[in-house]
This record gives structure tokens, C-alpha cells and sequence, in this order.
């Protein structure tokens, strides 16, 4: 199992500044629950341990968050101690997958679909996004 922080990392360094892909702190959430979400569904195993809550701006990884809340609404840079070797293929095809198919969306259009999905609308604002509710919703969500 990662960390939610090897998982952040692993997505900024997919980003392409010089094509203007950018990562903000509100974008790297959305892409870390679309993670931990399909992780879920897909393998029966959290990604990473630390808990999705329901903010008023969509599902959030409080450590991440207040790990990057620096930045505020600007891009976080690349990370300078990223060892992509760390990452077993299972994981990167994932994450890759999910950069390819809600990397290309805004920060506020990730929060927007994030607000009509129901593990977002099921749990109340500060709560905690259950395991069992996001499985259940992304298993839904797979194409089989």
C-alpha cells in the first residue's frame, strides 16, 4: 500500500508544464479520490490509507491538502525526490488511466462532477468518504 503522498507525487510528475498541464491542490484531490475510488473497485484494497472527506468543494485528502495548502490556487511543482521505480505496474497502469481520463478536465469542472456522484452527496460536509460507499459507486462506474 502507498501513501496518499506517493500517489499526489505520481501525479504531478504526469503533468506537462511545458504543454500547460498544471496540477493545483483542488485538481489533485479530485484525481486522488477518482484513484482511491477505482483502486476499490477494482482491487478490494484502499490505494492509500488516509481518509477522503466531503468538503464543500468535493472529496479531499486532508494530509494531502495541508501538505500543499502553500500553494493555494497556484501549480505545485514538479517533486525533486519522485523514484518512479517505487510504483509496482498494477498501480501506474491505474493511475495513468485515471490521469488520461479526468487529468484533462479543470480543477473546478473535476469538482462539479465530483458533486454529482454519491459518495460526495451521501456523506455529509467534514465526514469522512467511506471505503464501502466509493467501491460500491466505482464498481458502477467500471466497464466490463
Amino acid at each position: 500500500m502507498y501513501s496518499a503522498l506517493d500517489i499526489a507525487k505520481y501525479f504531478i510528475t504526469l503533468a506537462s508544464p511545458e504543454q500547460e498541464d498544471f496540477i493545483t491542490n483542488l485538481k489533485l484531490q479530485k484525481l486522488l479520490y477518482y484513484a482511491q475510488g477505482f483502486y476499490l473497485a477494482m482491487f478490494d484494497k484502499p490505494l492509500f490509507t488516509e481518509k477522503i472527506e466531503a468538503w464543500q468543494y468535493g472529496p479531499v485528502v486532508p494530509d494531502i491538502y495541508h501538505h500543499y495548502k502553500q500553494y493555494k490556487l497556484a501549480f505545485i511543482p514538479q517533486p525533486e525526490d519522485f523514484n518512479p521505480e517505487q510504483y509496482d505496474q498494477e498501480t501506474q497502469n491505474l493511475l495513468n488511466e485515471v490521469y488520461e481520463v479526468y487529468g484533462q478536465y479543470t480543477a473546478p469542472a473535476l469538482m462539479h462532477l465530483t458533486h454529482q456522484e454519491l459518495p460526495w452527496k451521501k456523506t455529509t460536509i467534514t465526514e469522512e468518504i467511506s471505503h464501502s460507499l466509493m467501491k460500491t459507486y466505482f464498481e458502477s462506474q467500471l466497464v466490463k
